[in-house]
């Protein structure tokens, strides 16, 4: 499809939706909004210009011409929403973080200790690769940079050693590397509530649409009784259902030896690195006890990192990737809440939820969860689909599930965004790059996500008859 294709479709959408006679019950500027807002989403899929354009574009355009508030003021208060989120200020000051372990060089580390501990078999390698990237995972949430900046340039390495190339025996070793990588960033993006970026941003919405709060120590506490077992057996599984030709890789420590050797000796970086990522991750867990708001303390580790010297300010400014997430994150948070505000979520959730009615509502909970999971296939970004979908089901449990239950199906909801991006080649950010390493044919692709994608969502199931 051309880019000029790319920039009529999601135009031609929310034309057509407008268009449409307006349902009953539902008001015009709520389906107008709703047109802005579906062709905003299909931009996100189809990428035709950069995502936090779409999303500023999509946020200009209704509040230019009043589809949110009955004012100009109001307009403009709920356009600059997004900017005054604290969630999003946590995004970007932990995208500080992940730079932090960049530069320092501490991640790179972190993962050729454990090839060169780990490495002597090849499910060995697999347990390396995901270690790495379980333990990088609390401190850094964006699963691209962690996967596929840091994991990526150190694990592509390995299966080249044994001469296993992309269309030279890629089965011998660097396809189970691959599928072992993708398998388990999913399942650490799903393990922390820092992991991934969008864990962020669902939980804000969650907040926003149902006045539920879920904390760091919450969402860990909860899923970990599947999460931790499930990364621990994504290797084993990988081995068993994409075993490798080669069982034993008796040189891989040796070229890890030999690259922890050029780097030297760990650097007053790489522990202030380490000391400030730890302090950060404590008080995400405990600051609730003792007073300090997850935002106001990783902007204050921002700041440390700075004073400290293991990022300057000028990295902090010239970050586009950070700076790009701040904008479109913020962008999506006023579009999502913007729903809300007009009264079509209130609309939609009425009409789906009267389709369910008389359902046990545990039953209701899961079938909601099974839905929003296999909703993925249609989505090529976990952020788009979290903004596209998230207050919807929330507005259709809250209509149908007692109140008790709206906590833990919330966090089963956002405790999905990880998992669910193993399903396609394209299901989150790091897959095009292990996909395009060409490790892994697309029919192989598809084959996995489906086996593993079912694995997933069986464990996020079995947890749901037990918390709900």
């Amino acid at each position: 499809m051309s880019n000029n294709m790319k920039m009529v479709l999601p135009i031609l959408v929310a034309i057509i939706v407008a268009l449409l006679p307006t349902p009953e019950g539902l008001a015009v500027n709520a389906q107008y909004f709703f047109a802005v807002f579906l062709g905003v989403i299909v931009g996100l899929i189809l990428e035709p210009i950069p995502p936090a354009l779409i999303g500023l574009v999509g946020v200009a355009f209704s509040a230019t011409f009043g589809l949110v508030g009955d004012s100009a003021k109001a307009s403009a208060k709920w356009a600059l929403s997004g900017f005054s989120n604290g969630v999003i200020w946590l995004i970007f000051a932990a995208f500080m973080f992940a730079l932090g372990y960049k530069k320092s060089g501490l991640g790179k580390r972190i993962a050729l200790i454990l090839v060169k501990k780990l490495g002597k078999t090849t499910l060995g390698l697999g347990y390396a690769v995901a270690f790495a990237d379980g333990i990088l995972a609390p401190f850094m949430p964006s699963n691209t940079a962690r996967s596929a900046g840091t994991i990526f340039p150190i694990a592509i390495n390995i299966p080249q050693m044994f001469d296993s190339l992309p269309d030279h025996e890629p089965r011998k070793i660097g396809s189970y590397i691959s599928w072992v990588a993708i398998a388990a960033t999913c399942v650490t993006s799903s393990m922390f509530l820092t992991a991934l970026a969008p864990n962020l941003l669902a939980v804000s919405l969650v907040e926003k649409n149902i006045g539920v709060s879920i904390s760091w120590g919450s969402w860990f506490g909860t899923l970990a009784v599947i999460m931790i077992p499930l990364f621990l057996l994504v290797p084993y599984l990988a081995y068993i259902v994409y075993p490798p030709e080669q069982k034993v890789s008796p040189e891989a420590p040796t070229w890890a030896a030999k690259q922890l050797k050029e780097m030297g000796s760990i650097t007053k970086k790489e522990i202030t690195m380490l000391f400030l990522g730890l302090l950060a991750l404590a008080m995400w867990i405990f600051g609730s006890t003792i007073g300090v708001n997850s935002t106001v303390a990783a902007i204050a580790v921002l700041c440390l990192l700075v004073l400290f010297d293991v990022i300057n300010w000028e990295d902090v400014i010239t970050n586009k990737a950070a700076i790009n997430v701040f904008i479109w994150f913020a962008t999506l948070v006023a579009m999502a809440s913007g729903l809300k505000e007009v009264g079509y979520l209130k609309w939609a959730s009425g009409l789906i939820s009267s389709w369910l009615v008389g359902m046990d509502p545990i039953m209701i909970g899961v079938v909601l969860l099974v839905l929003f999971f296999l909703f993925h296939y249609l989505f090529a970004s976990v952020t788009a689909h979290t903004v596209a979908l998230l207050p919807l089901f929330l507005g259709i449990a809250a209509n149908l599930v007692p109140a008790a239950m709206l906590q833990p199906l919330a966090i089963l909801f956002v405790g999905s965004l990880g998992l669910m991006g193993i399903i396609t080649p394209y299901g989150t950010g790091p897959s095009p790059i292990w996909y395009g390493a060409g490790y892994i044919s697309q029919a192989t692709w598809w084959k996995l996500g489906f086996i593993f994608g079912a694995i997933y969502l069986g464990a996020l199931v079995a947890l749901g008859f037990v918390i709900l």
